[in-house]
């Protein structure tokens, strides 16, 4: 396994050479830092613990900036552990970027899902309302009944869906697809959405899930292109359409009224 810390940027969606639309995620992936490297003989396990996103020292604290002079780097905003067994080979301070995984990978992206407050069962579990017709029930947008009464003396059961915080938890989103890596532009394109806000941060791990690789498609590569000269060529040609379509459309109706006129002259 192995795995990184980025931010999710957005949504977009790239095109390959047959022409398919692929909806992707951009996840902006700067190095992370090594900061500790934790061993089975030391700590009973094995894993990396990685800092992403540099602090200024005035807005840290000693035992932060301490920390991170051990693997001769700035304070980091975000620390995260991972067991990344493919990984254990880098020492502390060394930096993995975005080119650990490459296209076709299938990952597992984490995040924190977006916070919508304290709502209530419609918005949380999509219940049904109460009825508002023939003098009401009072309980347009009340939980209703939660079958206590008889049952087990009034005690309410665990998991029973009720008002409460929607949104704000660590979710998961797996069997994702790597489209595209760029280490040097610092991103991965990941086929489908993943958890959390704009600017949120994420992290891409290898998948759990018994396949970790797929054929991918090839991407259209706009390299070395002037694009606004593309997007005059493009226009050009839909106005050739366009003007092709209107003498075909001014040419049938022409014939229509010469066939009208005939039809007249004929009577």
């Amino acid at each position: 396994m192995k795995g990184i810390l980025g931010r999710k940027l957005g949504m977009t969606q790239v095109f390959t050479i047959e022409g398919t639309l692929v909806p992707v995620t951009v996840i902006e992936v700067q190095p992370n830092v090594v900061l500790q490297k934790k061993t089975i003989e030391k700590d009973g396990y094995a894993a990396l613990q990685l800092g992403y996103e540099d602090v200024k020292e005035q807005r840290s604290n000693k035992p932060a900036i301490g920390h991170a002079k051990k693997a001769n780097t700035a304070p980091k905003k975000y620390i995260r552990e991972i067991k990344a067994d493919e990984l254990m080979d880098c020492e502390v301070g060394a930096e993995i970027k975005a080119d650990i995984f490459a296209a076709g990978d299938i990952v597992d992206v984490t995040g924190t899902s977006k916070g919508h407050g304290y709502t209530g069962t419609i918005a949380r579990y999509n219940a049904h309302r109460g009825p508002e017709t023939h003098g009401g029930s009072k309980n347009v947008r009340h939980i209703g009944s939660l079958a206590t009464t008889g049952r087990n003396n009034g005690r309410i059961e665990k998991n029973t869906p009720m008002p409460g915080q929607d949104g704000g938890f660590t979710v998961t989103n797996q069997n994702l697809t790597v489209v595209k890596v760029d280490a040097e532009e610092g991103y991965i394109l990941v086929k489908g959405n993943v958890p959390g806000p704009r600017k949120g941060l994420v992290m891409v791990k290898t998948t759990v899930k018994p396949v970790k690789k797929t054929a991918v498609d090839e991407l259209i590569s706009y390299e070395g292109v002037d694009v606004k000269a593309e997007l005059e060529k493009v226009s050009e040609a839909i106005n050739e359409e366009l003007a092709k379509e209107a003498a075909e459309k001014a040419e049938l109706e022409a014939a229509k009224k010469k066939a009208a006129s005939a039809a007249r002259k004929g009577n």
